[in-house]
C-alpha cells in the first residue's frame, strides 16, 4: 500500500526547491489565469460557459478540440478533448452548488490545458458532471467517455485524473489522512499525491517512481482498498469500473484544504508557483510513459 519507489523530494536531504526560470514563472501566470476565469462563477448550472473556455483553450494551443455530447440531468452536456496517445489524462470542470471551485477543480482543469500545451502525445480530456449528483454514477462525464472507448474496443495503457492540484504548506499539523495512513506520511502539506486502488498499484508505483526521478517537489504515493474515504473519489474511478489502469494525481483535496466544496474556495487560496513545479513534473513523467 504504502511503499514506493524512489525518494520523495526533501528540502533536508536535497536543499530548497530549484528556482524558477522566466519561463516557468511566465506559467505560473498562465495557471493564475486560468483559474481566475474558470472560477469566476460557480460552474454547475452553466456546463457551457467552462466548455467553451476548455475548448477555445485547446484550440489556442494547435488542436482540433472535440466534443463529446451525452444526456444528463434532461440537458445536453459534453466533454472537451485534444490529442492523442493511449495514455489520456483528465480533469473535470464541474463544480459543486456554491462554490466557484478553485482548487475543485478549476487547478486541475489549469495543468490540464497546460499540459496540452506542451504538445505530448497524450489524450486530453476536460470531464463535465464529476460532482453530485453525478458522483460516482453513470451520468458522469469520465463514465460516459470510459464506456464508450470500451465498447470502441481503444486501448488505453493509463488513466491520470487530475483532482486539486494548488493548495500547499509548510506547517507542521497542515496535511490530515483518514485511518490508518497518518502513521506513514508526513504531516505537513507541502507535497502531490498519486493515489489509486489495490488494482491499479503498478500504475501508481511506476507514475510516482518516474515522477520521482524526473522532478524537484515533493510527492507521496499509496495504492489503498477503496474502502478508504477519497481513494476512488474522482473520475479515475469511471476509467476503473470499465477496466482501464487509472489513479488519481491530487493535493488531497479535503485531507488538507479548509475551503474544500464551500463558497470560499476561490483563487487567491492557491499556490501557483508549486502548480507550476508540479505542471513541470507531470509532463516529464508523462513524456517518459508515452515512450514505453
Amino acid at each position: 500500500m504504502t511503499r514506493m519507489p524512489g525518494r520523495s523530494y526533501s528540502e533536508k536531504m536535497q536543499g530548497p526547491l530549484p528556482a524558477l526560470s522566466g519561463e516557468d514563472r511566465a506559467l505560473s501566470l498562465r495557471l493564475r489565469l486560468h483559474v481566475a476565469a474558470l472560477a469566476a462563477n460557480e460552474r454547475n448550472s452553466d456546463l457551457e460557459t467552462p466548455a467553451r473556455y476548455n475548448e477555445a483553450a485547446f484550440t489556442r494551443v494547435g488542436f482540433t478540440a472535440q466534443s463529446q455530447y451525452f444526456e444528463s440531468g434532461g440537458r445536453r452536456v459534453r466533454n472537451i478533448e485534444a490529442g492523442s496517445g493511449r495514455i489520456v489524462v483528465g480533469a473535470h470542470y464541474d463544480t459543486v452548488p456554491g462554490s466557484p471551485g478553485a482548487d475543485d477543480n478549476a487547478s486541475g482543469v489549469a495543468v490540464l490545458i497546460e499540459l496540452a500545451a506542451m504538445k505530448l502525445p497524450i489524450r486530453f480530456v476536460a470531464f463535465a458532471n464529476e460532482e453530485m449528483p453525478y458522483f460516482s454514477g453513470p451520468e458522469m462525464g469520465s463514465w460516459a467517455w470510459a464506456k464508450r472507448a470500451r465498447e470502441r474496443g481503444e486501448t488505453i495503457h493509463a488513466m491520470f485524473s487530475l483532482e486539486m492540484l494548488g493548495y500547499y504548506r509548510d506547517a507542521p499539523g497542515s496535511q490530515r489522512y483518514p485511518p490508518p495512513l497518518g502513521l506513514f506520511y508526513p504531516d505537513r502539506a507541502d507535497f502531490i499525491a498519486f493515489v489509486g486502488d489495490l488494482g491499479a498499484r503498478s500504475l501508481v508505483h511506476k507514475a510516482i517512481g518516474v515522477f520521482r526521478e524526473k522532478a524537484a517537489f515533493p510527492s507521496e504515493g499509496v495504492a489503498a482498498p477503496t474502502f478508504i474515504p477519497g481513494v476512488t473519489w474522482s473520475d479515475h474511478w469511471s476509467f476503473r469500473r470499465h477496466g482501464y489502469p487509472a489513479i488519481m494525481i491530487t493535493d488531497t483535496a479535503f485531507n488538507r484544504y479548509p475551503h474544500y466544496h464551500l463558497p470560499s474556495d476561490t483563487p487567491d487560496k492557491l499556490d501557483y508557483e508549486r502548480m507550476a513545479r508540479v505542471t513541470l513534473g507531470l509532463a516529464e513523467m508523462l513524456k517518459e510513459l508515452a515512450r514505453e
